[in-house]
């Protein structure tokens, strides 16, 4: 009986009806809201976005009951939901999971599955926030973008191989332009440091090099997603 309750569906009879409407449509609600209130923890993320997750479930069970085991409404509105990512910025690992787990509700709830889906959206956004809250999957020695401005005089073919192979393991010259009409280079590095390695030190023999013009070290900038 306890195993009907959890896994069974409130649609067994195929039929929608006011009750079984208003139950998932709530459940899919409340699910939703819990859904964003997790990825609000420790994530940053706009308010927008927070709001699209919370009724996201709500809005893909309504198409789910809709179509109720139609084979051409389903194709149609695969079609459909295909172009969502037309209208879309990418979005990062975080935002993708987060969303596949809203959908994943929503064709749950809509099937009529209220408490698998709930059950299941307690169990990945639990393992979510402790996968991202623990040290699995960190980089020891992560890569990091150094920008190094110098005088146009200055030639930068190898000027700072050596320091590179003190305080990195690996340094690549990634872009090279020019600034101030041409009177300064500006270069950008992708390197990754080596274990307890100094980034001041680095820096300041650098600055010895280039007649104390700009540096900066900062880890590289990654694609973020616009508001959805």
């Amino acid at each position: 009986m306890t195993t009907d309750l959890i896994f069974g569906s409130i649609l067994s009879s195929g039929d929608i009806t006011v009750t079984s409407f208003l139950v998932a449509t709530i459940c899919s609600l409340v699910i939703g809201l819990f859904i964003a209130f997790m990825y609000t923890l420790k994530n940053s993320y706009s308010k927008s976005y927070i709001i699209t997750l919370a009724l996201l479930p709500a809005v893909v069970q309504m198409v789910i009951m809709l179509v109720n085991g139609n084979i051409g409404a389903g194709v149609a509105v695969a079609g459909a939901f295909s172009l969502v990512r037309f209208r879309s910025a990418p979005g990062s690992g975080k935002e993708i999971t987060s969303i596949f787990l809203a959908m994943a509700v929503g064709l749950a709830t809509g099937m009529g599955y209220v408490v698998i889906a709930a059950i299941f959206a307690v169990i990945i956004t639990a393992a979510n926030y402790i996968l991202n809250n623990s040290s699995f999957g960190d980089s020891k020695n992560e890569e990091r973008s150094v920008k190094i401005t110098i005088p146009e005089g200055l030639d930068f073919e190898g000027i700072f191989d050596d320091i590179f192979e003190k305080y990195t393991s690996r340094a690549e010259l990634i872009e090279v332009k020019t600034s101030g009409m041409g009177s300064l280079y500006k270069l950008n590095y992708s390197v990754i440091m080596r274990e307890k390695a100094s980034t001041k030190g680095m820096i300041d023999e650098m600055r010895q090099r280039n007649g104390n013009l700009e540096i900066s070290c900062s880890r590289p900038v990654a694609m973020k997603s616009e508001e959805l």
